[in-house]
């Protein structure tokens, strides 16, 4: 999900060193400098939105937010630090904020984000047994909380590893790995509530 923002941050280092020439421009004044900075990331950082919220336009709305609060903070912005993370903890953090002032995303589903992990069977009732947890696990995930969620978009569905999450999410790992158990947590308990019978045929204990 979130290889848009790696791709966008560069496959080599010399991407990289030219981006910090540009952030080093902006922080001068220099007002090209920030509107590069903008069309390198503006796609990755409204498709992270949009598969939060599930609305284009609200993901277009975060998105300008989120390259505002870029504009106002990027003197706090340390260049030891890839600056794809940080943009992208500035991005999470945006979300979670509209999901506070719209409460009503907390109970949407997930629609798009949940990839049942095994491969391919060639058998069409356990593709179909699949597809229904996938559609399962998209209304569960739904109920998380806006950091529960974020933390599980990010760890379990954006195969981030913990440490990263940390630093996107700026918490400790421990707390990471706190919101990332109550959420697989409450994801199993609603699909055993749920679906029981779904996790028995799929072997899931």
């Amino acid at each position: 999900m979130e290889s848009g923002f790696q791709e966008a941050a560069g496959h080599a280092d010399d991407d990289e060193k030219k981006l910090k020439k540009l952030i080093a421009a902006y922080k001068q004044g220099d007002q090209e400098a920030y509107a590069r900075i903008v069309q390198k990331y503006h796609s990755p950082v409204k498709s992270l939105a949009y598969r939060m919220v599930r609305d284009y336009d609200e993901a277009a709305d975060i998105a300008q937010d989120v390259f505002v609060k870029m504009a106002r903070n990027i003197d706090r912005y340390d260049e030891k630090r890839k600056f794809y993370t940080w943009l992208y903890r500035i991005t999470v953090n945006a979300v979670i904020d509209h999901i506070r002032r719209n409460r009503r995303h907390q109970h949407e589903s997930l629609d798009g984000l949940i990839d049942v992990e095994g491969a391919p069977s060639s058998d069409p009732e356990m593709s179909y047994l699949r597809e229904r947890l996938r559609l399962e696990i998209r209304e569960s995930a739904g109920k998380l909380n806006p950091r529960q969620r974020s933390a599980f978009l990010l760890r379990d569905l954006g195969e981030r590893k913990v440490d990263d999450v940390a630093g996107i999410m700026d918490m400790p790992e421990a707390t990471v790995r706190w919101y990332l158990h109550r959420a697989r947590s409450l994801i199993r308990k609603d699909l055993l509530r749920r679906c029981p019978h779904l996790l028995f045929l799929l072997g899931i204990r």
